[in-house]
């Protein structure tokens, strides 16, 4: 039985194997992400600190595109999901930072929670078949393949980082703190 926090994240098992754990984690961290941006309007979610143009919104973006690379593309070498497939991304390397002020709270939440969707499916499909050593079938250009295990642990890390920044900026635009 998964519990919850008083934020309403789902606590990673103390007792799980070892997928268990790193998709407690995971997933705590996304839960993490939503709960700083929960309840924003547009205004609130293209907030920045100067002198960033970072916003909350940004991250949105940022991460559904992120879960989109290593859990679709890089993971099963899938093409990019829309939006992502229709950017030159040679020629606006920030594109998802950058566009995410030119969209409503609902499309933000609506592709992050798409993609985390995807993404979950994507890694279950995996140890359906395997395990965390099941090496990605994009490999990098020296060859080597990241295990889903690495990707699991490389998305912690890129959440837990990004949630830093998002406590940091919710509590500038409405002075919200926690964690």
């Amino acid at each position: 039985m998964t519990s919850v926090d008083e934020q309403g994240r789902p606590e990673p098992p103390v007792d799980g194997d070892e997928a268990a754990t790193l998709l407690g984690f995971l997933d705590f961290h996304r839960a993490t992400l939503a709960w700083k941006c929960a309840g924003l309007d547009a205004d609130g979610l293209r907030a920045t600190v100067a002198p960033s143009t970072l916003t909350l919104g940004g991250l949105l973006k940022h991460l559904a595109y992120v879960e989109d690379h290593w859990f679709s593309r890089v993971l099963f070498d899938r093409e990019r999901s829309a939006p992502f497939d229709t950017v030159d991304w040679a020629e606006t390397p920030d594109w998802d930072w950058e566009s995410a002020a030119d969209d409503t709270p609902e499309q933000l939440f609506g592709l992050w929670e798409e993609t985390v969707a995807r993404s979950r499916a994507a890694v279950a499909q995996v140890l359906e078949d395997g395990d965390l050593s099941q090496p990605a079938k994009r490999p990098w250009p020296d060859g080597r393949a990241p295990s889903l295990r690495w990707i699991l642990v490389h998305m912690v890390e890129e959440y837990s980082r990004h949630n830093g920044h998002a406590d940091f900026l919710r509590e500038s635009v409405d002075g919200s703190t926690g964690e």
